[in-house]
């Protein structure tokens, strides 16, 4: 009993604030990367980098694509550059290398699933259901692998691939179509995990069969944003994956 309805047959799955506490870890690189720029810009005034504007601009989307759109939410005007700026380059592409640099600093000691997720992956797979992690990440292989998920996911579209094979982020739904695609699944046939509005977004675009919202709760108790996860089309929102684990299927 896996809480999705009775004719999904694959499941596919966000990776970070899904199966791993990587969103907070994002969060907190975004963060540091652009109240750097944003405070040598308009000084000790500035407004800093925000959750809501993680929200908003850059949770779920390829690195690239959430800088332009933080920068152009405040009407900051860089340099594209190219793939080859270094980290310190005030362009769209050395602050993305300069935010994975930062990421990856902060997650060399490790990472841990959620033990919720690790129930519930075990349980669609119990359930004879193929699964996938869908990732604007770069980095998701690593992740994956040091998180200890590797036999529990049958398929992985990331942001290498996408980069590969010309897909477009979230919230076009093209990674999650490839997935679905790589198990030989037909959209209406599975269900999409996702804790960012840009994925559920992309899940809904794709009409997939099932969207479930994922809602961790801050750490002082809040839920974050479980409203517009239901208005960007989420069928059901949880606060984690193994609440659904024993629910008769829709």
């Amino acid at each position: 009993m896996t809480g999705l309805p009775s004719d999904i047959r694959t499941v596919l799955f966000d990776l970070d604030g899904v199966l791993t506490p990587t969103a907070r870890i994002h969060a907190a690189a975004w963060a540091e990367l652009f109240d750097d720029l944003l405070r040598r810009r308009d000084g000790d005034g500035f407004t800093p980098f925000s959750p809501d504007d993680y929200d908003e601009y850059v949770d779920g989307k390829p690195r690239l694509d959430g800088t332009r759109d933080f920068l152009a939410s405040r009407d900051i005007d860089l340099p594209e550059g190219d793939d080859d700026d270094p980290p310190d380059a005030d362009t769209v592409h050395g602050l993305a290398a300069r935010k994975d640099r930062l990421f990856l600093d902060k997650v060399k000691d490790g990472v841990e699933a959620y033990p919720g997720s690790v129930r519930y992956l075990h349980a669609v797979r119990d359930a004879g259901m193929r699964t996938a992690v869908v990732s604007a990440s770069r980095n998701c292989a690593q992740i994956v692998r040091a998180a200890g998920l590797e036999s529990l996911l049958d398929a992985r579209v990331d942001g290498v691939t996408a980069d590969r094979d010309g897909l477009r982020g979230k919230p076009e739904p093209d990674t999650f179509l490839a997935a679905a695609k790589a198990l030989g699944a037909d959209p209406a046939e599975a269900a999409v995990f996702e804790d960012a509005l840009a994925g559920v977004a992309a899940g809904r675009a794709g009409r997939f069969g099932y969207v479930v919202g994922v809602d961790r709760i801050d750490e002082d108790g809040a839920h974050r944003h479980a409203d517009e996860l239901r208005e960007h089309g989420a069928d059901r929102v949880v606060r984690d994956l193994d609440e659904l684990i024993g629910e008769q299927p829709s």
